[in-house]
């Protein structure tokens, strides 16, 4: 069926009340223009002998709306693989983020120390940083 079914895409439902004579209740009813549908694919009608078409033949429908769903699930399946390891590599990346925040720190504490010890205060900093 591959990409046949993917004309259902362009179908349109509606509701409608068949005429008094075949239902003298009116009941709403739920379905397909067979014209509008013959227009999308001539395969999801049964056409009278002058061609017009006059019913859809829903058994098809059916069958090509299962393949469409089957084809979503699919996909769906993929983008929720996609989105766990997407989030996977996202916790990973935010532990290494911490690791490299905590490297820097330690850094920042082993200047700090060797400047003290230098003798380059907050003091000198700013002399430094102000004669430049």
């Amino acid at each position: 069926m591959a990409e046949t079914s993917a004309a259902l895409l362009s179908l349109k439902p509606v509701t409608f009340h068949y005429k008094k004579e075949l239902d003298p209740d009116a009941i709403p009813q739920f379905g397909l223009v067979a014209e509008e549908v013959a227009k999308v694919d001539p395969d999801l009608v049964a056409s009278d002998e002058s061609g017009k078409p006059y019913t859809v033949r829903y058994e098809a429908v059916n069958a090509m709306l299962l393949n469409e769903f089957l084809k979503e699930h699919q996909r769906v399946n993929q983008q929720e693989h996609r989105i766990a390891c997407q989030e996977a590599n996202i916790t990973t990346q935010q532990a290494e983020i911490a690791t490299l925040k905590e490297a820097l720190k330690n850094q920042e504490t082993a200047i700090q120390t060797v400047n003290d010890r230098l003798g380059f205060g907050s003091a000198s900093r700013e002399k430094l940083t102000n004669d430049n």
